[in-house]
């Protein structure tokens, strides 16, 4: 029976008859943060082994993200990607983001009939794809990817948090909070930071007088 709220199978079921293959559900985690990598996840499901519980990534706590990620691993295939801050800063984070996403797919290690994608546009890839507009809250692999991407990228914060203290990665995980820029502000950019984000290039350039007024 399908889920009449939060995500369904609906378009798994749909382009699985079309496309007579395995369909995946690709969505991202970490676009708009001042610091750290874009995140990417592909997840091609079993329905006969959904983990309970796997909805739109927002809408659940760290720690239910940590569990469903480590049953998604178990009973799903998983493909990650990732851009990094200079192929961020070097494409822009629309292109950085595309990039990730046919990564996480390439990383699936074969290649599925069909790949749905939460926003509205796709990489450009030799896939067949569709994307959907609020896919992680409607489609249930998109949701499923929704939680791998955050919780990869979360632990990577968390992990860079530990190099860098005084930013609050491992709360904030790279946006724009309140600790984070008055770190900026403070001890100015790390090399984590995005210097095409222009907060992040106005902070280097505070910092940068500042320093030079001091010398």
């Amino acid at each position: 029976m399908l889920k009449t709220t939060g995500p369904h199978l609906k378009f798994e079921r749909k382009y699985t008859r079309l496309h007579k293959g395995p369909i995946a559900g690709v969505d991202e985690a970490g676009r708009g943060p001042l610091a750290g990598p874009v995140v990417a996840a592909a997840v091609v499901l079993d329905p006969k082994c959904i983990p309970e519980g796997v909805d739109d990534s927002k809408v659940l706590t760290a720690a239910r993200r940590a569990e469903l990620c480590a049953r998604l691993l178990e009973c799903a295939r998983v493909g990650v990607g990732i851009a990094s801050v200079e192929e961020i800063d070097s494409l822009n984070i629309l292109w950085a983001t595309m990039l990730a996403m046919h990564r996480a797919v390439d990383a699936l290690g074969f290649v599925p009939a069909m790949v749905l994608v939460d926003g509205n546009r796709c990489p450009k890839w030799p896939h067949a794809s569709q994307w959907v507009i609020g896919g992680d809250a409607l489609c249930m692999s998109i949701a499923a990817a929704s939680i791998v991407a955050k919780h990869r990228r979360d632990c990577m914060m968390e992990e860079l948090d530990a190099l860098h203290p005084g930013y609050g990665w491992a709360s904030n995980k790279g946006y724009s909070a309140k600790v984070h820029q008055e770190a900026l502000r403070t001890l100015g950019p790390t090399p984590h930071h995005r210097r095409s984000f222009w907060r992040v290039a106005q902070a280097e350039l505070d910092f940068g007088s500042v320093v030079q007024a001091a010398e």
